[in-house]
């Protein structure tokens, strides 16, 4: 919000207003989420999906939550079009999605994230990638509620409208992500392997059909098993 005060006329920037608002109300829903979870005198493991619309839209946080159980509370995070470098129309730091996965104070955090960035333009600036994901992670590391952070490696492109190549998952952003993940400690999930000789699963080149988004799920929730956040 934009404001002038004392003589000056009061002004307000209204796209700001609205975004403001959206996140008053989405935290007030995480915290009510929280509170009646401390009522019930039962703690569920919060888990953030936190993505691009792989995530937001196509169905595997669904699909994990019912893996789990009640004894869990997955929420979506994703952020359509989203990417980890800075230098791109929308980075996912900089969206709400962020925020609001960060006051969710997660146990567990799912990143899923470096489709956008094999963009053909986005990915002149893949040198910054591993520095700019570090920063994401930084942050999450940095939450009071100390989650576990999974990474995971974006699903096989095929092809596609939207001028996201393979090749720059296979050569620029999986290996980037691997190197992540050994630098920080973090268990990577690689859904690319299993996923890549299956076009059939990825009916626009990009976003997983049912069949995509399951596989996926299961293989979050293996990790978890493997790793001791469920059983």
């Amino acid at each position: 919000m934009i404001a002038h005060v004392y003589s000056r006329k009061i002004t307000i920037n209204k796209k700001k207003f609205v975004s403001y608002i959206s996140i008053l109300l989405i935290s007030l829903s995480i915290a009510a989420i929280i509170f009646e979870t401390s009522l019930n005198g039962t703690k569920t493991v919060r888990v953030a999906c936190i993505g691009d619309s792989i995530t937001r839209e196509y169905g595997y946080p669904g699909m994990l939550q019912a893996l789990l159980g009640d004894n869990y509370t997955v929420e979506n995070f994703g952020s359509s079009s989203s990417t980890v470098l800075f230098n791109t129309d929308k980075p996912y730091m900089y969206e709400v999605e962020f925020t609001r996965a960060k006051e969710f104070q997660p146990d567990i955090a799912v990143v899923m994230l470096g489709t956008n960035d094999a963009r053909t333009d986005y990915f002149k600036s893949i040198d910054k990638f591993v520095s700019d994901y570090q920063l994401l992670i930084d942050e999450l590391q940095a939450l009071k509620s100390k989650p576990k952070i999974f990474l995971v490696t974006p699903p096989p492109l095929f092809n596609n409208t939207l001028s996201l190549e393979n090749v720059n998952l296979v050569e620029g952003i999986i290996p980037r992500i691997e190197q992540i993940a050994d630098e920080k400690d973090l268990p990577i999930i690689d859904v690319y392997s299993i996923l890549e000789d299956h076009p059939e699963y990825f009916p626009d080149g990009v976003h997983p059909n049912s069949e995509g988004a399951t596989i996926m799920a299961d293989m979050v929730y293996n990790a978890f098993v493997l790793y001791g956040e469920a059983s």
